[in-house]
């Protein structure tokens, strides 16, 4: 028996919109490489995977709204009029789930003068026709009506995942209609999202009753003489015409003109390569390793590689044009211990899995004698020191050439090959395996494989040094990525020593502190309840306690207790702050307080990683723990920092901190006057600008709020942020946020002229540079589509200032390092966070020290404005800040 074809139909506009909006609250996690918001595609993707697997159609459309003029406006021009902007967070994404869709293999679709649900609707009944069984997808109710024997419709509940599933029969039983009284419905009762009118004072419980009695709106006026005299009857005499308008509007059109036919909507499956470009672009690592499956190992060639598999060390094996590999199975390099490792030239490639070699005399010599050409230098360096050989700087370090060049793609050397070589490698995960799964494979499979990493690392040297010089970068790797990997590994293999037991009584306090705020809220509550779950917090809420629901959303699974909607509550409702309250001593509780302490390691010491190589700006990131996230705005937050401590007896943590360097930048890359002569005369930046966007005259009227806004304001100018961003972080509307943003460019005309300036300049070049040459290309500076180049032009305003901002940090690093070593002094940086180093310091040198990290820090480069540094010296971290 032929197998009955399925038909998936997606409302791609309604769906991205709820993707969007499901991830929000973490927006700021889900960004690209380039720094493209990336939360509407990935929560899009989700739900097209669950949708796949679990559909498992043969035929897919995805739909959208070809714009803003429809037929529907032409028959009404308020038609969806009064829907806020889109923002433009959003806007920038959907070229981008386009894209996707086009590496997925699925099918897309938009028609001029009509909506996505008029698409939808005619594929639908031409489907019917054809016996196909159709799922139709989608965020918004209006599609119901298309329910039927063959069509079932799918209305997005929570999050990307969870649907409710409309068939006539469940309709009926939830509603009481039928799906042609759906539409009667909405005709009465209208819709505020599409601004349908319907008829005046009639809600859906009195329409429902109308519809019960008399079957259909054309039912009510037909017997609309019997109705009581009523305010009601009176309505709907008055608004007749605008019922069966709105009639109109809310039925979808079954008979839209396509362009495209089901035989155009067949499935076949992803493009494999373009998909796995289009997640390295984006940045979905997930996604990404999902598709390292065997096919990937398939694609290697089958020509072999020769090596010489060594297991006892001879001088002539050793040569310093060679370059160096060290293999570890997992990522942190401080707990994995070295499983294998390469090294060669042109002519002969080694392999080794004895790592004790590595600390024989002959080879531990060679090592520490000369500067060496290695793929992750940092890494090389800490594996190789806990063998007791202490590596120099490097000659050469692919890994960081790579991420010079290109920061788009990730830095692995399978990337490496594919860009600039011809050794075809496979991922790891197609040798290793894995997650739980991963595992050295058979001896001969393995060696080669590192074998084949070290052909890679020989043959695209000179391609990447070259290519490094046309773009004026080779000082950039020589001259400050090379020599900051060494700071680094020094200061990774410092670590810095963290008092456990000074945790653990945080714990205990922090646990008798959520104690007491349970019982308060159980008392404010008047009942106990589980505090953590969000459905019993909603019916305390909104239910118990009666709290305006106008703040929240209600689903079928209860009240939203989002954070946003906990904020807006707080002022009103003493409950609500205890649960704020609560909930944020909960986070630090369990990420910081209780895992900071299963960071430390045997030495007492936490050894954080530095990631060098992963932001599009050059800025700097710590995992292994994230030592840049301990929560400073809170106490309690604060209080961590109290436990990392000196390891030294007679020595303080001393913290030096950049004071406003973007801001800094800013005014010396714009040149504007104001900005320029605030910071030379001292001023606080942030009452400046207040006095300046605020039109207040005297420094002490500015109130903290004013102060709180400019700020807001400041920072945001620097990171690009639109109206709608600025909005939501300020509680302000849209309208007041442009206003602002508008009158801060009037203020400082400089700044407005740099803007234009470096767009122009990357719409000539492509690319966008620091004051250091750090390159960020802009691909889509030039393109047609509004969304994706206004996304672009802020990502060349900003690149510049935080790529210049990270950048002489990095050089007082390396300058203070060597100033460290030529001065013999004990002194030793321990942490980098942000833009603030932490050094640990004896108290014999520390009058030395001050002056001498000051001095180096803010004179790293001359700007048009001078360089601050705050400092502060303390036994503990907490007290140095």
């Amino acid at each position: 028996m032929e197998k009955k074809k399925k038909l998936l139909l997606i409302d791609g506009s309604s769906v991205a919109f709820r993707a969007f909006f499901a991830l929000y609250n973490q927006i700021d996690r889900f960004k690209s490489p380039s720094g493209l918001h990336t939360n509407a595609i990935y929560g899009f993707h989700l739900m097209l995977n669950h949708l796949l697997e679990r559909i498992e159609p043969s035929h897919i459309l995805v739909a959208f709204d070809a714009g803003k003029t429809t037929f529907r406006t032409e028959l009404y021009a308020d038609y969806k009029g009064g829907r806020a902007k889109t923002p433009d967070e959003f806007r920038e994404q959907l070229p981008f789930i386009r894209q996707l869709l086009d590496k997925l293999g699925i099918a897309y679709y938009d028609l001029a003068q009509y909506e996505a649900d008029d698409i939808i609707g005619t594929l639908d009944k031409m489907a019917e026709a054809q016996d196909y069984v159709v799922t139709i997808v989608s965020g918004d109710k209006d599609l119901i009506q298309l329910t039927d024997e063959n069509t079932v419709v799918e209305i997005s509940k929570k999050g990307v995942a969870e649907f409710e599933e409309f068939t006539p029969a469940y309709l009926m039983e939830k509603m009481g209609l039928t799906p042609q009284q759906f539409i009667d419905l909405k005709a009465l009762m209208g819709d505020k999202s599409d601004n349908i009118p319907g008829v005046t004072k009639i809600g859906e419980k009195t329409g429902l009753k109308l519809l019960l009695e008399y079957g259909s709106l054309e039912g009510i006026y037909e017997h609309i003489d019997q109705l009581k005299a009523s305010k009601m009857k009176e309505n709907l005499i008055k608004d007749k015409e605008q019922a069966f308008l709105s009639k109109t509007l809310a039925t979808i059109d079954l008979q839209a003109p396509l362009e495209i036919g089901l035989d155009e909507l067949l499935y076949q499956g992803p493009q494999l390569e373009e998909l796995l470009q289009f997640y390295e672009e984006m940045g979905f690592e997930q996604f990404k390793q999902n598709l390292a499956t065997a096919e990937n190992q398939a694609a290697v060639a089958a020509v072999k590689v020769a090596y010489q598999e060594v297991d006892s060390l001879q001088e002539q094996m050793l040569d310093g044009d060679s370059f160096f590999h060290f293999e570890i199975l997992g990522d942190n390099y401080h707990s994995e211990p070295i499983l294998g490792f390469a090294w060669g030239n042109a002519q002969q490639i080694y392999v080794s899995q004895d790592s004790s070699l590595l600390s024989q005399p002959l080879f531990k010599e060679f090592l520490e004698s000369q500067p060496l050409k290695v793929y992750d230098y940092k890494r090389a360096k800490v594996l190789l020191a806990n063998l007791g050989v202490d590596l120099p700087p490097a000659a050469f370090d692919s890994r960081l050439a790579k991420y010079l060049l290109s920061t788009v793609e990730n830095n692995e050397i399978t990337t490496i090959a594919k860009l600039y070589g011809q050794t075809q490698l496979s991922p790891d995960e197609a040798i290793y395996g894995k997650g739980a799964k991963r595992a050295l494979p058979e001896k001969e499979v393995w060696l080669e494989h590192l074998a084949r990493k070290v052909a890679v690392l020989v043959e695209t040297e000179q391609v990447m040094l070259q290519r490094l010089e046309e773009q004026d970068q080779l000082d950039l790797l020589l001259e400050m990525e090379q020599p900051l990997a060494y700071v680094l590994a020094k200061m990774e293999i410092a670590g810095i020593k963290v008092e456990r037991e000074t945790l653990a009584a945080m714990q205990e306090q922090n646990e008798q502190v959520l104690k007491d705020l349970t019982q308060e809220i159980y008392q404010l509550a008047g009942r106990e309840f589980n505090i953590n779950s969000p459905k019993q917090l909603g019916g305390v809420l909104f239910e118990d306690l009666a709290l305006p629901t106008s703040y929240t959303k209600k689903t079928k699974t209860g009240y939203s207790t989002a954070v946003d909607v906990l904020e807006k509550l707080a002022p009103i409702a003493p409950i609500v702050a205890k649960i704020l309250e609560y909930r944020q001593i909960s986070k630090i509780q369990s990420t910081y307080v209780i895992g900071l302490q299963e960071s430390i390691l045997p030495d007492g010491k936490i050894h954080t990683r530095y990631v060098q190589d992963l932001t599009q700006t050059g800025r700097l990131s710590s995992v292994d723990p994230n030592l840049q996230n301990i929560p400073v705005r809170l106490e309690q937050g604060r209080l961590i920092r109290k436990a990392f401590v000196p390891d030294w007896q007679d020595s303080v943590l001393l913290s030096s901190d950049y004071s406003q360097i973007e801001l800094r930048v800013l005014a010396h890359i714009s040149g504007d006057e104001h900005l320029i002569e605030a910071f030379k005369h001292g001023a606080d930046i942030h009452t400046s600008t207040a006095m300046r966007v605020f039109g207040i005259e005297k420094p002490e009227d500015v109130t903290p709020n004013d102060r709180r806004n400019a700020k807001a304001v400041n920072f945001g100018v620097v990171y690009g942020i639109s109206d709608f961003g600025l909005s939501n972080n300020l509680g302000i509307s849209r309208k007041e946020a442009k206003s602002y943003i508008d009158t801060y460019f009037e203020r400082y005309p400089g700044i407005k002229n740099y803007m234009e300036n470096v767009v122009r300049e990357a719409r000539d070049k492509g690319y966008v540079e620091t004051l250091f040459h750090r390159r960020r290309e802009i691909p889509d500076i030039n393109s047609r589509n509004f969304n994706v180049r206004g996304f672009a032009e802020r990502t060349a305003i900003n690149s510049p200032i935080q790529g210049s901002a990270a950048d002489i940090l990095k050089i007082a690093m390396i300058r203070l390092d060597k100033a460290l070593e030529e001065g013999s002094f004990q002194t030793r940086m321990l942490l980098q966070v942000h833009d603030e180093i932490v050094l640990e310091v004896p108290n014999k040198e520390l009058q030395a020290i001050r002056a001498l990290v000051k001095q180096i820090m803010e004179e790293a480069i001359e700007l048009a404005v001078p360089l601050e540094v705050d400092e502060n010296a303390g036994k503990t971290w907490y007290e140095a800040k």
